[in-house]
């Protein structure tokens, strides 16, 4: 059974940063794909960020140009730096990591934007 572990959400204010965490219970190595996603109250979760084995990255128009995606192989632990926040990113934030038998969701770390 894989656990995937978030942190690093809390309240910051408009334009300021927070740096989330998902940590894994077994290497990182072991997946094809690491992505983020979020759901805001009353939406649909969508889709934020993805970095596959080689180490490309993709993101969501939203957030491009200020969020970044990264891993630390020797953590176990995918990062998402997120930069000039506003309201519109407050939601719950997951990691889903993805092998070849399964995909596997963390439990969810919620980032509130707000003055």
């Amino acid at each position: 059974q894989v656990q995937l572990v978030e942190s690093g959400g809390g309240l910051v204010q408009p334009g300021g940063s927070l740096r989330l965490s998902c940590s894994a219970s077994r290497s990182i190595f072991s997946f094809n794909v690491l992505h983020w996603y979020r759901q805001a109250p009353g939406k649909e979760r969508e889709w934020v960020a993805v970095i596959i084995s080689g180490g490309s990255t993709n993101y969501a128009d939203s957030v491009k140009g200020r969020f970044t995606i990264s891993r630390d192989n020797a953590k176990n632990t995918v990062y998402l730096q997120m930069n000039s926040l506003n309201p519109e990113d407050t939601a719950v934030y997951y990691c889903k990591a993805v092998d070849r038998y399964a995909t596997y969701w963390g439990q969810g770390t919620q980032v509130t934007v707000s003055s």
